[in-house]
């Protein structure tokens, strides 16, 4: 219980500035290199995805920004095929309004609050929203989820408020407190917000890719600790599967892109 209770804390760090740096350096130097194969075993991690061995890891912090083999996430070539942009539990809230709001771990939140912007907000009238929850044992690098053109990409938040179950029963509201970069890609008439949200008030998000066209199961970025991906949809968009909620894994087929 206090291996698991360590592991939790490190990955997803906690509201205190100095002990999220800290708890940061330690997993990025060598001295966190012993808790690599614990780490595997606690979470039973899937290594024979990875592309790399167990022993080319030189930290804890390597390891949780693992890059795996392409075979291990294939990513469908439908034509306007709409797919997971992180492996991830996923819930979904339809029918939005101006006012609505959505609940993530028990707290309401609007898309305003989640873009920074009302007016943009507007925009998503009678969409949905998709919420990936990645924990610990996840791959914690985002795809893009269709074919498109990056319109704009901006980053928000610098207050301190973790994205887990502490920070949401205390009232922090993480998801409008943190750190995080707000995507808007566009294919055909419709427009997508790809939203990362970092843990606490550490920037733990690093963006990989900053190609203006971008395709479906091209590397966005990745977070250095655990997190939250939202995406937004304007009405008439995106044409859900049945039964996409709960895991879903990164390159899975949730829907189809209406351009």
């Amino acid at each position: 219980m206090i291996k698991k209770w360590f592991f939790k804390n490190l990955f997803e760090l906690n509201g205190r500035p100095f002990v999220a740096r800290q708890l940061r350096r330690f997993a990025m130097s060598e001295w966190s290199r012993p808790l690599i194969k614990p780490f595997i075993k606690l979470y039973d991690l899937q290594m024979h995805e990875a592309s790399q061995s167990v022993g080319a890891y030189p930290t804890l912090h390597e390891l949780f920004v693992r890059h795996l083999k392409e075979e291990a996430r294939p990513i469908p070539q439908t034509e306007h095929a709409f797919v997971s942009p992180c492996d991830g539990v996923l819930s979904v809230v339809d029918d939005l309004t101006e006012e609505s709001r959505f609940t993530v771990k028990g707290q309401s939140y609007s898309v305003a609050e989640l873009l920074g912007s009302h007016h943009e907000a507007a925009t998503y009238v009678g969409g949905r929203v998709l919420i990936f929850y990645l924990s610990p044992q996840n791959y914690h690098r985002v795809h893009v989820p269709i074919d498109g053109t990056v319109r704009t990409s901006y980053t928000l938040g610098r207050d301190s408020a973790p994205v887990n179950d502490l920070g949401l029963a205390y009232g922090m509201r993480p998801l409008t407190r943190n750190y995080r970069r707000v995507t808007r890609i566009v294919q055909g008439t419709h427009a997508l917000e790809h939203v990362m949200v970092g843990a606490l008030n550490v920037n733990t998000i690093v963006q990989t890719n900053h190609a203006r066209d971008v395709r479906r199961g091209d590397e966005f970025g990745y977070f250095s600790f655990g997190s939250t991906v939202v995406l937004i949809a304007p009405k008439g968009a995106l044409d859900l599967e049945d039964d996409v909620t709960g895991p879903v894994l990164m390159g899975q087929a949730l829907g189809i892109w209406n351009s």
